[in-house]
């Protein structure tokens, strides 16, 4: 498995803390400043505010690399993946697009 997958995952197991009424998502942003990914891990409890935890940057802005990333993350865990600034890009192997539409704080 990719080493980056690795740490993401080893940093998101202390957090995952599958509490009731709460729900968790990864978000991976496309940093287009810094030519990174920064992947953050998202908590929303019920009737609270969203708490947002960086988990790490990936420093080579490569899609492909970016999809086995995401895919070795996917077959470990299940949590739901937000793609935020990847607006009509395509997954350069599964030929899918990664983001429909533009959120509203984008």
């Amino acid at each position: 498995m990719n080493n980056e997958a690795d740490l993401i995952l080893e940093r998101i197991e202390p957090l995952f803390k599958r509490l009731p009424h709460t729900q968790y998502r990864i978000n991976i942003v496309d940093n287009i400043y810094d030519k990174e990914y920064n992947f953050f891990f998202i908590t929303l409890p019920k009737g609270k505010r969203q708490h947002s935890i960086p988990l790490h940057s990936i420093k080579v802005h490569d899609l492909g690399y970016l999809e086995e990333v995401v895919n070795a993350i996917q077959k470990k865990i299940q949590l739901t993946i937000i793609y935020t600034g990847f607006t009509g890009e395509i997954w350069p192997v599964s030929q899918k697009e990664i983001q429909k539409k533009k959120h509203w704080d984008e």
